[in-house]
């Protein structure tokens, strides 16, 4: 409860700073969950689904030039949870579930193809619909280089998606593997 006063008295603050509470937020709680599955003698080990801007290490993207830190990065860093092992998912075109503006209702929106120059455009041109690219230890050439990612989450606003949904990115320093889908089709929520 005290996480959730600061984060929202942080949310009329810089982005960064309310961003960061909520990330580590999230850090804090796998601690605790892991920590309780091993006093029950259980290995701990724990798969956390998340958006990539959430899942991806900060370190690798534009996020750390504004002082934005992520789960993955503290993931990463966290040498007391053991290994962490970051899986990105990436898409082409196709639909996804998003709302239009904040507090608004999700529903099915079409996702504009991706730009030239990300890495979506570059794993469609591979000519593989579908495919999982192992990063590590010696990723594909040319995957440490910049290059663009699109990041889609809560809202998707395909008018401005160039500024709103692209930041820079090194894939290979990013995650430990990758999934890519050059069509993806949005969940329908249950009742």
């Amino acid at each position: 409860m005290a996480n959730a006063e600061s984060y929202y008295r942080a949310m009329f603050g810089p982005r960064a700073l309310s961003w960061n509470m909520r990330d580590a937020h999230m850090a804090q709680t796998l601690a605790a969950l892991q920590a309780y599955l091993r006093s029950q003698g259980r290995a701990g080990r724990i798969v956390v689904w998340a958006h990539n801007s959430h899942i991806g290490d900060a370190r690798a993207t534009d996020m750390s030039l504004a002082g934005e830190y992520n789960l993955g990065q503290l993931s990463r860093m966290a040498t007391a949870l053991g290994p962490a092992f970051l899986v990105g998912f990436t898409t082409y075109t196709g639909t996804v579930r998003a709302a239009r503006e904040w507090g608004g209702e999700g529903d099915s929106r079409i996702v504009t193809r991706a730009v030239e120059g990300s890495c979506e455009h570059l794993f469609y041109r591979s000519g593989l619909e579908v495919f999982y690219m192992p990063l590590t230890p010696d990723p594909p050439a040319g995957l440490d280089e910049p290059m663009l990612q699109r990041a889609i989450g809560v809202l998707y606003l395909p008018e401005t998606e160039l500024q709103s949904h692209y930041l820079r990115v090194r894939v290979a320093r990013q995650f430990d593997a990758l999934f890519h889908l050059d069509e993806t089709h949005a969940l329908d929520p249950l009742d």
